[in-house]
C-alpha cells in the first residue's frame, strides 16, 4: 500500500513539475508571479507534497525562487546583468563545442547527429503549433550532446545551467521571430548542421567561431524583441 502510495505521489509531482516548467518557459507563468502552494494544490487536485517536490526541482533549475520567508515565485529575469549573462554564455559555448571537435568519439558524435535531427523536428513542431518549447528543449538537448562530449564536467555543468537560464529568452525571441519573420526549420538549423560537420572533421576553430557566431545571433535576436517590447509584462531585478 505504501509503495502504491508513493507512485503516485511521484507521477503527480511529476505532472506538476512538467506543466508548470511548460507555464515558465512560455512565460505563461510571469517572471516574479508568486506560486501559491495551496493554490497550486487546488489547481492540480493534489496535496501540497508533490506541489512542494516540483517547486524544489524547477529552484534547483533556477526557474523558481524561493524568498527568506518561504514562499515561492517565478524567477524574474535580470536585463541589468544581461550583457554579462550573455558573454559567459558565448564563452562557455565556445570552450565546450571547440573541445567536443577535439574530444569527441563517434558514439558521441552520432549522439550530436541525432540530437541535431530531434532539433528539426522540434522545431517543425513549434513552429506548426505557435508552442516554443519543443525547439526550446531540443535546442537544449543538441547543445549539451555537444557539451558531453568536450569531457570537462565543470565546463559542462556550468554550461548546462547557463542554457537553462536561457530558456525563458529563447522563447521571447522564438515568438518575436515567429511573428516577424517567416520562420522555417532549416533557417533555424543552418548553424547547427555547420556544426555538425565541423565536429565531425575534428575542426575545432570552425566550431568555436560558429558557437561564436551563434551566441551572437541569439544576443542581436534578443535585444531586438527587447527594444521592440521595451520590457514590458517582463519583470526587471535592479
Amino acid at each position: 500500500m505504501a509503495e502504491t502510495t508513493k507512485t503516485e505521489k511521484l507521477t503527480g509531482s511529476a505532472k506538476v513539475y512538467k506543466q508548470l516548467r511548460e507555464d515558465i518557459l512560455r512565460m505563461d507563468l510571469a517572471p516574479g508571479q508568486p506560486l501559491d502552494e495551496v493554490g497550486l494544490a487546488e489547481r492540480f487536485s493534489l496535496s501540497r507534497s508533490p506541489i512542494r517536490e516540483a517547486l524544489v526541482k524547477l529552484a534547483g533549475e533556477g526557474l523558481v525562487h524561493v524568498l527568506p520567508n518561504r514562499s515561492t515565485i517565478v524567477s524574474p529575469i535580470n536585463f541589468q546583468d544581461l550583457p554579462r549573462f550573455l558573454d559567459t554564455l558565448d564563452l562557455l559555448q565556445r570552450a565546450t563545442h571547440r573541445l567536443a571537435a577535439e574530444n569527441r568519439t563517434e558514439e558521441e558524435l552520432a549522439e550530436i547527429s541525432a540530437a541535431r535531427e530531434a532539433f528539426l523536428e522540434g522545431s517543425r513542431e513549434s513552429i506548426a503549433t505557435n508552442n516554443s518549447v519543443p525547439h526550446i528543449e531540443r535546442n537544449y538537448d543538441f547543445h549539451m550532446a555537444i557539451a558531453r562530449a568536450c569531457r570537462n564536467p565543470y565546463l559542462i555543468r556550468y554550461y548546462g545551467q547557463l542554457l537553462d537560464e536561457a530558456k525563458r529568452l529563447g522563447h521571447m525571441r522564438f515568438q518575436f521571430k515567429s511573428q516577424t519573420t517567416d520562420l522555417k526549420p532549416e533557417d533555424l538549423d543552418a548553424q547547427h548542421k555547420q556544426m555538425v560537420e565541423a565536429i565531425a572533421r575534428r575542426d575545432g576553430a570552425a566550431i568555436e567561431e560558429l558557437a561564436h557566431e551563434h551566441a551572437n545571433l541569439f544576443r542581436g535576436q534578443f535585444m531586438d524583441y527587447v527594444m521592440a517590447n521595451h520590457t514590458q509584462r517582463v519583470a526587471v531585478t535592479y
